[in-house]
């Protein structure tokens, strides 16, 4: 079965290759276990399994075995690790570092990514996006999605921006803005908060 190059990152074999980079690189302390690989990037076991076997057989990840589980993670050693690592937060960094940075902020009940990111993970040929929209939908505090915000930015170094909406609005298919943002491709945030 030949995969598609993604938009994002033509130059990837796949899009589940992205995502498993970003979710190692950009974690380098974290180990991970295939079964965890497959839950988080939505991926088939076969095609994370030959991923992950390419990646650690050319020194980007390491991996361990604990009984019968297969831990892998960064490869701090591997050469080319930083650019590699700015390459991926730039192309598909924005759903597990946003994901992170919105993480506990009280008040949120759903998140987004919305715009050309979005766009573009989708499928959607263009450009590299040189920022990331955010919708947060809920009563969060501003200067604390500002906080995660600046968070973000220091890991994607592109600007972030975040608007917030209430859950009454969300819900409101009248307003334009609101309705253009519903029309065109979504990526949902796996944020998990508190008093949303």
């Amino acid at each position: 079965m030949r995969t598609i190059a993604p938009p994002l990152a033509p130059f990837l074999r796949s899009a589940v290759q992205g995502e498993i980079l970003a979710l190692l690189l950009l974690r380098p302390e974290t180990s991970l276990t295939i079964a965890d690989i497959v839950r988080e990037t939505g991926g088939t076991p076969t095609v994370v399994h030959t991923e992950v076997s390419r990646l650690v057989e050319s020194g980007v990840l390491t991996d361990t075995r604990v009984g019968r589980a297969r831990l892998v993670r960064a490869n701090p050693d591997y050469p080319l690790l930083r650019p590699l690592t700015e390459i991926v937060a730039a192309t598909f960094g924005p759903v597990p570092v946003l994901g992170a940075a919105l993480t506990g902020v009280a008040g949120i009940r759903e998140a987004y990514v919305y715009g050309s990111w979005a766009a573009r993970a989708a499928g959607e040929p263009g450009p590299l996006p040189r920022d990331v929209d955010v919708l947060v939908v809920g009563d969060a505090d501003r200067a604390a999605l500002n906080e995660a915000a600046a968070a973000a930015e220091e890991t994607l170094r592109v600007p972030v921006s975040i608007t917030k909406v209430a859950a009454s609005a969300w819900g409101d298919a009248t307003e334009p803005f609101l309705r253009t943002v519903r029309s065109r491709p979504l990526v949902r945030l796996d944020v998990a908060t508190v008093g949303a």
